[in-house]
């Protein structure tokens, strides 16, 4: 497969940069050609945002169904098959993508290994490639960081071996040193960055699990073993990337905690409204206002007329009990009915009807039914 058009899309990104600091820094310097690797990274980067965006939202939605994972594997206890199963009809029936954190990962692939061939065909003396001509591909070639070339590496061939230690006076000193420092750096901000994904996206159960395993420390290894043939410009790239990552997912971690995490909880405390006291006190001069005590419930009377017209004796309102069936002195009333007790009524109220209690059957009192 031919990706010459994918290594000129690379090497033009970096001739671009170069040619803005140009403009007020020395165009063959290695802090042009430095600060061209860096923008590289910045760019990449950029378009690559919406990808992160999307790592983040699955990280989200992997977090939100681990109750719902954890209830699976108390069903399924020993039976690993049935609950991979299970877990992955789950997450399909969630949309969740267990490999959606690879995504940022995997475009930047091809972009290294771009740069990687670019920077390993550089060499003082060759013929302009890549939208690059022959002064821009010699300046690059011969630009030095720290005193070692950006195209050498810890260890290099035959003829650009010759060609690179030609510039350092026949000395690898410069270039391994540099090399050896940026490679111990590259793989621990490897490692750190995948620990720190780890952390974002919380516990997770299966092939995610194993994938982020596998990043966390099989990465940092390769990267250490396949350092020493990488150009000093791609351990700068690699570096750079990674550090831009760190700073990324601190930003996310702040602004997008994990849920159930304190900062997650303190965050939500800090969206919640905060009332004033002082809008809850009455103005100045204001009367206070306080709500008024609920009164007791009354029953309503009940009617005194019935159906057919008749009246009905209504039962007393108070709760004053019945006394015998006469008077006091046991004489019947002069209207053939009991006399009231002087003590149960009012003053001069023992001939009236209604005025004190009757005794009569249990259902008097009460409306009748038609």
């Amino acid at each position: 497969m031919n990706l010459n058009w994918f290594y000129t899309a690379i090497a033009w990104v970096m001739k671009q940069w170069h040619t803005l600091f140009s403009t007020f820094l020395d165009p063959a310097g290695g802090i042009t050609w430095a600060l061209s690797i860096v923008f590289l990274v910045i760019t990449i980067r950029l378009l690559l945002f919406r990808l992160f965006v999307k790592q983040v939202k699955s990280q989200r939605a992997m977090q939100e169904i681990q109750p719902e994972i954890q209830k699976l594997r108390q069903q399924y206890g020993a039976d690993k098959q049935g609950f991979s199963q299970a877990m992955m009809a789950l997450q399909k029936e969630r949309g969740v993508n267990p490999l959606a954190g690879c995504l940022p990962l995997l475009p930047q692939i091809p972009v290294f290994l771009a740069l990687f061939h670019v920077l390993r065909r550089l060499a003082p003396g060759k013929e302009g490639l890549y939208s690059w001509d022959d002064t821009l591909t010699d300046q690059a070639a011969k630009a030095e960081l720290f005193g070692a070339p950006i195209s050498a590496s810890f260890n290099m061939q035959e003829p650009k071996q010759s060609a690179i230690l030609a510039l350092t006076d026949g000395s690898y000193t410069n270039i391994r040193v540099v090399c050896f420092a940026l490679i111990v750096i590259m793989c621990a901000t490897t490692f750190f960055t995948q620990k720190q994904i780890m952390r974002r996206s919380g516990p997770v159960e299966g092939q995610a699990a194993m994938i982020q395993k596998m990043l966390l420390y099989g990465m940092p290894i390769s990267l250490f073993v396949s350092g020493f043939f990488f150009p000093i410009g791609v351990l700068l790239y690699w570096l750079v990337n990674n550090l831009w990552t760190l700073g990324q997912q601190f930003y996310i971690l702040k602004k997008l905690p994990p849920p159930g995490s304190p900062g997650a909880l303190a965050k939500a405390a800090e969206d919640k409204p905060k009332v004033d006291p002082k809008t809850l006190a009455p103005k100045p001069g204001a009367k206070p206002v306080r709500p008024k005590q609920g009164r007791p419930a009354t029953v309503a009377p009940s009617s005194t007329v019935d159906a057919t017209g008749g009246s009905v004796d209504v039962p007393p309102a108070s709760g004053a009990s019945a006394v015998g069936t006469g008077s006091l002195d046991g004489t019947p009333a002069a209207d053939g009915g009991p006399r009231s007790s002087g003590t149960a009524g009012r003053p001069g109220a023992g001939g009236r009807p209604g005025a004190g209690s009757r005794s009569g059957p249990a259902n008097r009192g009460k409306r009748k039914r038609r």
